[in-house]
């Protein structure tokens, strides 16, 4: 049994490694080409309303429903264009980066690494004791998804406030020792890869709930007994 067990860890691990190398794959074909839309001002600051962002090979200016014609916009009634559209990248915006910040959690929860010690002492539950995938989120406390709720307001409300649709919060561009000020054409790049991999994060992570949602796996439990559907034959 101990030899089975071993043989199937050793396939589970190696499809996991393909599926993450393939997801890698994926992510790099929204990696920003040159823009169609030249930008003629790049400030070292973000310009919400530049309609250029994120206008990259393949896809170019992505508007199918053609909101970037005021006279096609349904909320021009009671907003401006600017006012619409730069809601619209706002949300688009803080929406890929949650999507990245899941996509990776998803990953690496579904490959085991979990903190150590306890999630609630009192409860005696550790972080290793939390279920993979949705159901994770339904095995929480009661106090543990207040804590969380609670953090996401104050985030959102006082700390990064969601009526600043700049999407520049202060807090750098990560690169230590180094001054975080980025312009011209590499501050174009950086904004069109943080778009169009949010994009892709967005669809990853909504492609992951339903697939668990669909299956009753989660994506580890999927790549293991080879549920991929049409995928399936990737990793025969």
């Amino acid at each position: 049994i101990s030899l089975l067990q071993t043989k199937y860890f050793e396939t589970a691990t190696m499809k996991s490694i393909a599926a993450i190398l393939a997801l890698a794959t994926t992510a790099a074909a929204f990696s920003p080409q040159t823009s169609t839309i030249k930008s003629t001002t790049l400030a070292a600051k973000e310009d919400a309303l530049d309609p250029s962002i994120g206008v990259t090979e393949p896809l170019g200016l992505y508007d199918p429903l053609g909101w970037l014609d005021p006279s096609k916009d349904p909320a021009s009634g009671f907003a401006t264009y600017h006012a619409n559209f730069e809601r619209r990248r706002a949300v688009e915006r803080k929406h890929g980066r949650i999507a990245m910040a899941a996509v990776v959690g998803m990953l690496f929860h579904n490959a085991d690494i979990e903190f150590p010690g306890y999630l609630s002492k009192e409860l005696g539950i550790r972080f290793s004791d939390v279920p993979n995938g949705m159901n994770g989120l339904f095995s929480l406390p009661l106090a543990g998804l207040s804590q969380i709720v609670f953090a996401i307001g104050f985030v959102e409300l006082a700390i990064w406030p969601a009526s600043d649709y700049s999407g520049d919060y202060g807090t750098g561009y990560g690169r230590p020792f180094v001054p975080n000020v980025l312009e011209g054409e590499e501050l174009k790049y950086k904004l069109d890869m943080e778009i169009n991999q949010g994009r892709a994060a967005m669809m990853g992570i909504m492609g992951a709930m339903v697939g668990e949602a669909v299956t009753g796996q989660t994506l580890a439990e999927q790549i293991a007994s080879n549920n991929l559907g049409l995928f399936s034959t990737l990793f025969e």
